[in-house]
């Protein structure tokens, strides 16, 4: 729904920034590292997550594309909702986490503030190769962008649409209006990922 939002830097409470958008002033939850990175009364960009429930509503934000990626895989592990990833993710640093997990260190992982050992082991079993490797997946084409963020917000695998929505894009007509071939490579990277 929401990609990203882009405003001055109006206040900071602890665990969320306050971003000034025209006349709508909008209070996003954010790791304490990533709001580090924010000056109050600058422009900023902050790439956003719309949390939505019957009894709540509430948007996190990230201070790019990557760590927001960061944040949907943690959701994946079992036992961690999002409080729990913005916590873990203000607790260590980007570069630490990727290396905590590559290397199985439980020790490093468990010295993350509200992090137990069970959940460490769960986040190493869950995540070991796929955040290095979302890192390495190479340059999503820009024509891509907005498609790929469709699909993993849909649950698929980021490195898998990007790969389905690469075959597809050969077999799909130049003629299509841009918005008549967006719309093509949506359905067929869905029937796509669905067989894979």
């Amino acid at each position: 729904m929401f990609n990203s939002i882009r405003g001055l830097v109006s206040a900071k409470g602890i665990d969320s920034v306050y971003i000034l958008n025209g006349d709508i002033e909008w209070e996003i939850a954010m790791p304490v590292n990533d709001m580090s990175l924010l000056e109050f009364n600058n422009e900023c960009r902050v790439f956003t997550w719309l949390y939505h429930r019957d009894d709540q509503m509430k948007l996190f934000g990230f201070s790019s594309e990557k760590r927001r990626n960061t944040f949907l895989e943690l959701l994946k592990v079992e036992g961690i909702g999002p409080k729990g990833a913005v916590k873990i993710m203000g607790g260590i640093s980007q570069d630490d986490l990727e290396q905590a997990l590559e290397n199985a260190d439980i020790t490093r992982l468990e010295a993350v503030p509200g992090l137990g050992k069970k959940t460490a082991q769960k986040m190493v079993l869950s995540l070991k190769g796929k955040l290095v490797h979302t890192q390495t997946v190479g340059v999503v084409p820009s024509a891509y962008g907005d498609l790929v963020e469709a699909l993993t917000g849909m649950g698929y695998d980021r490195r898998l649409a990007i790969e389905a929505l690469t075959k597809i894009e050969a077999g799909v007509s130049s003629k299509l209006s841009k918005e008549e071939k967006e719309k093509q490579l949506f359905r067929e990277a869905i029937v796509y990922l669905s067989g894979t």
